[in-house]
């Protein structure tokens, strides 16, 4: 960023209140609007559309290459003849001997308002006020010497934060990140508890996603935008509308056709789009926004170290196999058969564990992971009951095209994997070609195929093994077999996809952080655990084990 950019004085308020806050704000852009944020919105409208009847409500917006600032003054008033800038906040004045009195980011911020407008008219500002209306309370803020260094002081301080590629610490002060919008992406609580194991993290990541993934799989739909949302057209039926905050990303399915304005829509609102093909691979996506170039430069760097590269894919290839081999084991629990025919994967998971923990190469781990991968295909059959209907078993692991009944939804279901994936990874701002287990082919990114192994087994491989052994499977009416290759139907695919969005709403406790969320904020969560691997708090990613 360059150093000569004005700061904005709201980003100041940031910086007073948490450097590592202005950080992500101001130089890696990520800002969420939540509930608190809005309120404060709809304050200010009230206030400036009752002022304005009145006559009183005047703002400016500022901008001073001098003092290095820019911002709009919402509201200043001439009091006792001079110029006196307000700030209206929702919440409650800080109290000293229960005298009422400015936070002190609020205090830097009108006191930079108050510098702006002094330069701006040539007329002396000798304070600023703040209206505190939890408490009806209005608060002076002198415009002295002591508030006039403060605000220098902290242009300096963004500038210097601006100019490096490096997150600030945490915060030691843990009551400030209670009220943060952006605690869910900072995790401060997680890296707490990297240095006190001992400690109770406060749950400050959220339980599920708010918005949800639309699938459209009708080859003949159109999806345009209809207002504030995305309107979907098939044939003569009657159009469905969506409302666009309620969306998160937008799956097309074959070739449905999407209209120019809804695409500048969904990314204006930061929803991706993805492609998957008429035969069930990921295409392409469209994402609405992408790392910056500190966290892309940050990445670069951490995945250019080949020891950095095999400590993480030992965790991954780690976390695979046990996944794998506890799913095996409560499988086949009760069943002695099942179990019997399973006893040679089994053992090949457990050496495979033993001996990719003190693999000295990510391509021997490779080979240890390809080992344990073609043992658990061999166990799959013995996964399911000796009732489910026999063109439903699987014969052998098949990919390009998948030659059965299970292979097609295997590759189903892991192609909807790979978008769930992709959309964590691109709502973190990672880059998706930087990995560090896979090597580059055909259209897969690297990093969503590392991080698709944490969940191949528990988000997809173990709901579809359960509905086939509750028969939820038609073999004729929800495939479509051809010599040589089988698809899902469009009532497969409807099927499909509503396992795989259950799966994904579901609950689980992390056995580390201690707290459950979905697995689809799970999926983010992981991302934003492996970006901490290089930002200076390493040790939560990959976890995850089922019991």
């Amino acid at each position: 960023m360059r150093d000569d950019l004005p700061v904005r004085v709201m980003a100041l308020h940031a910086l007073a209140y948490c450097e590592r806050l202005f950080y992500l704000e101001e130089v890696e852009e990520i800002r969420i609007a939540d509930a608190s944020v809005y309120a404060g919105r709809t304050l200010h409208e009230e206030l400036r559309q009752a002022e304005e009847e009145k006559g009183e409500w005047t703002s400016l917006m500022l901008s001073s290459p001098t003092l290095g600032l820019t911002g709009k003054v919402d509201c200043f008033r001439r009091r006792d003849g001079g110029l006196i800038p307000y700030e209206h906040k929702r919440g409650r004045p800080r109290r000293e001997d229960d005298i009422a009195q400015a936070w002190p980011s609020d205090a830097i911020q009108v006191s930079a308002y108050g510098m702006l407008l002094e330069e701006e008219t040539g007329e002396t500002v000798e304070e600023g006020r703040i209206r505190y209306h939890a408490e009806n309370v209005t608060v002076r803020v002198p415009l002295d010497e002591a508030a006039r260094a403060a605000v220098h002081d902290a242009v300096a301080r963004a500038k210097t934060l601006r100019a490096q590629t490096s997150r600030p610490p945490v915060t030691e002060n843990d009551r400030l990140c209670v009220r943060c919008s952006l605690a869910p992406v900072c995790l401060p609580e997680e890296e707490r508890l990297l240095k006190h194991a001992e400690r109770e993290p406060v749950r400050l990541f959220p339980a599920d996603i708010e918005r949800k993934t639309l699938h459209v799989v009708e080859p003949g739909a159109r999806i345009s935008r209809s207002g504030d949302r995305l309107k979907i057209t098939i044939g003569k039926e009657d159009p469905r509308t969506f409302p666009i905050r309620e969306i998160g990303s937008l799956v097309l399915h074959g070739y449905p056709q999407l209209t120019t304005q809804a695409l500048h829509f969904c990314a204006r609102n930061g929803i991706g789009v993805h492609w998957l093909s008429a035969g069930h691979r990921y295409v392409t996506s469209i994402a609405p926004s992408s790392g910056a170039v500190q966290r892309r430069l940050r990445q670069y760097h951490a995945l250019s170290d080949p020891g950095l590269c095999l400590r993480l894919a030992r965790l991954v290839v780690n976390a695979k196999i046990t996944t794998a081999l506890r799913f095996v084991l409560r499988a086949t629990r009760e069943r002695p058969e099942a179990r019997k025919n399973a006893a040679e994967p089994i053992a090949t998971f457990r050496r495979c564990l033993r001996d990719a923990a003190g693999s000295e190469g990510v391509d021997v781990l490779r080979g240890y992971e390809g080992l344990a991968g073609r043992a658990y295909f061999m166990c799959m059959d013995s996964l399911l009951h000796p009732d489910v209907s026999a063109p439903l078993h699987p014969q052998g692991r098949t990919r390009r095209p998948p030659q059965d009944r299970f292979n097609a939804l295997l590759s189903y279901g892991y192609s909807l994997l790979y978008q769930a994936v992709m959309q964590a990874v691109l709502d973190v701002g990672l880059e998706p070609p930087l990995g560090f287990f896979h090597t580059p082919r055909s259209s897969a990114y690297p990093l969503v195929l590392d991080l698709m192994e944490l969940f191949r087994v528990v988000v997809w491989d173990m709901p579809v093994i359960g509905s086939l052994n509750r028969h939820q499977w038609n073999k004729g009416d929800d495939f479509d077999a051809t010599e040589g290759r089988v698809w899902l139907s469009e009532a497969g695919r409807r099927k499909a996809i509503s396992l795989f969005e259950r799966r994904l709403q579901e609950t689980w406790k992390h056995p580390v952080i201690g707290y459950s969320l979905s697995y689809a904020r799970l999926m983010e969560l992981e991302v934003r655990l492996l970006e901490k691997e290089w930002t200076g708090a390493p040790g939560l990613f990959a976890k995850m084990r089922i019991r």
